[in-house]
């Protein structure tokens, strides 16, 4: 994946930069039909109509890609006939055709290319793109599209250029190193599939104008000190000041330091080193 910057033909422009989707091998062909559907949008309401999620609304129509998360096809070999933009995630996907003729999506990890053959299965190559339990995974590979319980499908490390690290097994236990600096243990039956995730300039991506977050379906923030009293707990004064209180919601939840995570969650015990936080540094979590 390259960046592509434009000549500075307005404001908007000067500093904005998009992705030249080198790594497709298709730009014009449409998705398989069958492996999309629409996808409703909210607005942020819910069920009632009441705004839940603050910030959303309009944007580009989309179609939502199936995604298969759980690779659940063993041993048949699926030959890869393109890699695909997908919208609603910010890695590339790519298109499988398996023996039988059946068509899948899955997360294209980076190298894959077209025309290559992956498997998945117990007993396969440890190959990029090849899905396998994590206990026939060696110790010490990149994996991604990891599942946090067996035959659930892959929650962790799906965004483009992350992967995790297998550092260790010890019974039915596999231990792994996020992308965000987090250790944690995911049983050993749970599946993965081998390699990184491409698109990973992603990040490097600038927007340049408000106008292509308008696309992305996020509306614009309006700060709490300039709401009047009974908008916001920072609200009201005569003219702007400084908010006299911690930052916090509308609704009065802190939004700096505060923990989201419940103390008392089960899987506590599974987390062996929390995620580098910029603002009190890294911190560890005892196993009791």
């Amino acid at each position: 994946m390259g960046v592509k910057k434009y000549k500075p033909t307005s404001a908007g422009r000067r500093v904005a930069s998009v992705n030249d989707y080198a790594e497709l091998t298709d730009k014009e062909s449409r998705p398989v039909k069958s492996l999309t559907e629409r996808l409703v949008r909210t607005g942020g309401r819910n069920h009632h109509g009441v705004i839940t999620s603050r910030h959303r609304g309009g944007g580009a129509r989309r179609l939502y890609r199936k995604i298969d998360f759980r690779r659940s096809k063993d041993d048949m070999e699926a030959t890869v006939l393109r890699i695909e933009y997908d919208p609603n995630r910010s890695c590339h996907i790519a298109l499988l055709e398996y023996s039988d003729g059946e068509k899948r999506y899955i997360l294209a990890p980076a190298s894959l290319t077209q025309g290559d053959v992956l498997m998945s299965g117990h007993g396969v190559e440890p190959r990029v793109g090849n899905s396998m339990p994590l206990k026939s995974i060696p110790v010490g590979m990149d994996v991604h599209n990891v599942e946090m319980n067996p035959g659930q499908g892959g929650k962790l490390a799906r965004s483009a250029g992350a992967g995790a690290r297998l550092l260790a097994r010890e019974g039915d236990w596999a231990t792994l190193v996020m992308p965000s600096g987090e250790m944690r243990q995911v049983r050993s039956a749970c599946r993965a599939t081998i390699g990184v995730l491409g698109n990973a300039d992603h990040q490097n991506l600038r927007l340049g104008k408000a106008g292509r977050t308008r696309h992305r379906g996020r509306r614009p923030h309006v700060g709490g000190n300039a709401m009047n009293p009974h908008d916001h707990p920072m609200g009201g004064g005569e003219g702007h000041r400084k908010g006299g209180r911690h930052p916090c919601s509308p609704t009065g939840v802190l939004a700096k330091g505060g923990r989201t995570r419940k103390t008392r969650k089960n899987s506590n015990r599974r987390i062996l080193r929390r995620r580098k936080s910029k603002r009190y540094g890294q911190v560890s979590l005892s196993r009791k």
